[in-house]
């Protein structure tokens, strides 16, 4: 039996502006770590037959599948707001795997060795991160959000070099394609026209193609990415995620989350929240997430003015009016959001109060983010919600639930489809982390299975869900690189 890999690889046809023709770096003596075999099922992969030296050769580069052809992509980025031409530094796309003969998936190499992008760079990764972003993008999957996956992580058998020697490391990545609004940013800044129309054609196709043969397709492609990445915002701030690095060249043009560096998911309620060791100002700071987002949109609609309109005055205008309504479409999406978290059915005109009332009792008293709507919904009581302006502010919140709302039991239903019972809380992800360097996945293969079911209280979750130790006061990550 053959594994079933398809590839079909249309992005490493695109003219050499775009990539690099480029191999994964061999490593000296790679071992599998871990395989997503729910992951390969969904692809169509049937790693069963294949042993695990012979798995470990095929994620670590040492042997790529046939009907590859293997690349590094070429893109630009706002890193911190700072422009810089990038690309691929450390990653080589193997291609584009289909499943039943239509659905495209790139399948990619996170850590394979050095391109001409790397910037002096190594080109590897080591193992904490590569783990990291398994365990993070998966569960990000589990709570129904966007997001590219992983498929398996090798170690190399090498050594990398960060503040110490680490274990080196490769992950697999899948996603429905690694084309950013820093690939738009990159095209663009070569004042390539032609290129250009084929980027735009390329990913439109790829992508949207409901907008092809559309008057005003640049326009029309801009507003549907702006609706994708301003639903995947709200999505981050339902469950408390933090991306950490939000640069454009962490923002994909499929609405995917994509590049697990430094992020993490808020424990106390705080606007401010942020992990990340080199976001110094608070750039992408929880709160800061939603304008950010639109800053992002609005260096892509920067790339597509010369295709909105032949007169660059009424681009501009165009793109400007389309980019300035983000505010209220965010602000009407995340209120219909909270709505959901809360149970609340229908509108009504003090709702805004009534969700800033207790946002601003959760920021005053350092409140658990997820702990309180799963109180909300009957499934923890701490001490902390006896608090007397908890209560009366709980009192106007049931009054108003009764509005519209035909049953407590809907009511209910409502709040398990959108507050998750269990996140991956940053100690437990560093334990499992810890243990997995020292070669014992048991403490990880416990944490993925839990978080597999964020939705579901099946009553053995107090371990997940209890707060960090007061040692996480000061708690840091780090991109890896």
């Amino acid at each position: 039996m053959t594994i079933g890999w398809h590839f079909d690889n249309t992005y490493s046809k695109l003219s050499n502006t775009f990539k690099e023709n480029i191999k994964p770096t061999p490593v000296h003596d790679p071992e599998l770590v871990i395989l997503n075999e729910e992951l390969a099922s969904t692809l169509n992969l049937n790693f069963s037959k294949t042993d695990k030296k012979k798995l470990a050769e095929i994620f670590s580069g040492n042997s790529i599948p046939e009907e590859t052809n293997t690349i590094a992509q070429a893109y630009a980025g706002h890193q911190f707001g700072h422009f810089t031409m990038l690309g691929d530094g450390r990653a080589v796309l193997l291609g584009e795997h289909l499943v039943n003969n239509e659905n495209r998936f790139d399948i990619q190499f996170k850590g394979s060795g050095r391109t001409s992008f790397s910037r002096g760079g190594d080109g590897r990764a080591a193992l904490g991160p590569m783990l990291r972003e398994y365990i993070i993008s998966e569960a990000i999957h589990s709570l129904n959000i966007p997001t590219t996956r992983s498929l398996a992580v090798v170690k190399t058998g090498e050594k990398v070099v960060r503040e110490n020697l680490l274990q080196g490391a490769i992950l697999t990545r899948v996603a429905s394609s690694h084309v950013r609004v820093g690939t738009f940013q990159y095209i663009a800044a070569t004042q390539n026209i032609e290129n250009l129309n084929t980027l735009v054609d390329y990913t439109i196709n790829r992508h949207y193609p409901e907008i092809k043969n559309s008057k005003s397709k640049a326009l029309d492609f801009l507003n549907l990415v702006m609706e994708k990445q301003c639903q995947l915002v709200i999505n981050w701030m339902r469950v408390g995620f933090i991306h950490g690095v939000m640069n454009t060249d962490n923002m994909a043009i499929s609405g995917e989350t994509i590049d697990y560096g430094p992020c993490a998911f808020m424990n106390n309620y705080d606007p401010k929240t942020v992990f990340s060791s080199i976001d110094k100002f608070g750039r992408y700071a929880f709160s800061n997430q939603p304008p950010i987002t639109k800053w992002n949109l609005a260096r892509f609609a920067e790339c597509l003015i010369p295709l909105i309109d032949k007169n660059e005055d009424n681009a501009i205008k165009l793109a400007t009016d389309l980019i300035d309504n983000f505010q209220n479409i965010y602000e009407d999406k995340w209120l219909n959001m909270i709505r959901d978290k809360l149970g609340l059915f229908g509108e009504d005109k003090n709702d805004k109060n009534l969700i800033n009332e207790l946002f601003d009792w959760m920021e005053k008293n350092k409140v658990d983010y997820t702990n309180t709507f799963c109180h909300l919904m009957n499934i923890n009581s701490d001490e902390v919600y006896k608090n007397k302006d908890f209560i009366n502010w709980k009192n106007k919140w049931k009054k108003r639930s009764k509005l519209n709302n035909p049953t407590k039991e809907k009511q209910i239903e409502l709040m398990k489809k959108n507050n998750p019972v269990v996140i991956p809380r940053n100690h437990k992800v560093e334990e499992a982390l810890d243990e997995a360097d020292k070669g014992n996945l048991d403490k990880m293969n416990k944490l993925l299975n839990v978080l597999r079911y964020p939705y579901s209280n099946n009553g053995n979750l107090y371990e997940f869900q209890k707060l960090p130790p007061a040692s996480e006061k000061n708690y840091k990550t780090f991109c890896g690189t």
